[in-house]
């Protein structure tokens, strides 16, 4: 009994060792971003072959930059995937925009994994129009109207999808006007 006791004192860990694991199992699980409000238009990019983003027009989109060799990215598609499943019927639209070298490459990923909402490459007319894309995962969530009304530097979880979305969702459109 003594022996057991010893043993499972060796494998407690000190008060501040468990708030270190607490702390990462926290950032993994919900890492980080910076979000912006932002009130311009959305430019006008492709989206696939003959289709552009202003086609999308009446729905809210969330447009995302990511790689299949990003770790990050790869940890927010499952919860991308979720909450398009949950509320394309509602006009919801996802595109992902990958700076993976093929697209080949990118439809295995999606493939392989479930992913049923459109991974075209990010060409340099998507990223210019998006401004300098030059970290991943970059998220910007466009509202009915075509408006860009957030920007998320880093990782899109479920509970910020649902935050920054849902009202969106449930707003008309024809929102005021911006000023010029």
């Amino acid at each position: 009994m003594t022996k057991t006791r010893e043993f499972l004192k060796k494998l407690t860990p000190s008060p501040i060792t468990a708030i270190l694991i607490g702390l990462i199992i926290y950032l993994w699980f919900r890492p980080p971003a910076f979000v912006d409000e932002l009130a311009y238009a959305a430019p006008d990019v492709p989206t696939q072959p003959g289709q552009r983003l202003s086609d999308l027009r009446g729905k809210v989109v969330l447009v995302n930059f990511w790689a299949t060799w990003c770790p990050y990215c790869r940890h927010e598609m499952p919860a991308m995937q979720n909450f398009y499943h949950d509320n394309q019927a509602e006009g919801f639209e996802i595109v992902a925009y990958s700076l993976d070298k093929t697209q080949t490459e990118v439809d295995a990923y999606m493939r392989e994994e479930g992913y049923t909402f459109l991974a075209p490459l990010a060409s340099s007319e998507v990223t210019t129009g998006f401004g300098d894309v030059s970290r991943i995962p970059l998220s910007f969530i466009i509202d009915r109207d075509g408006i860009v009304r957030h920007k998320i530097a880093g990782q899109v979880h479920p509970g910020r999808l649902e935050d920054l979305i849902t009202p969106l969702l449930r707003a008309s459109t024809a929102q005021p006007a911006l000023p010029r």
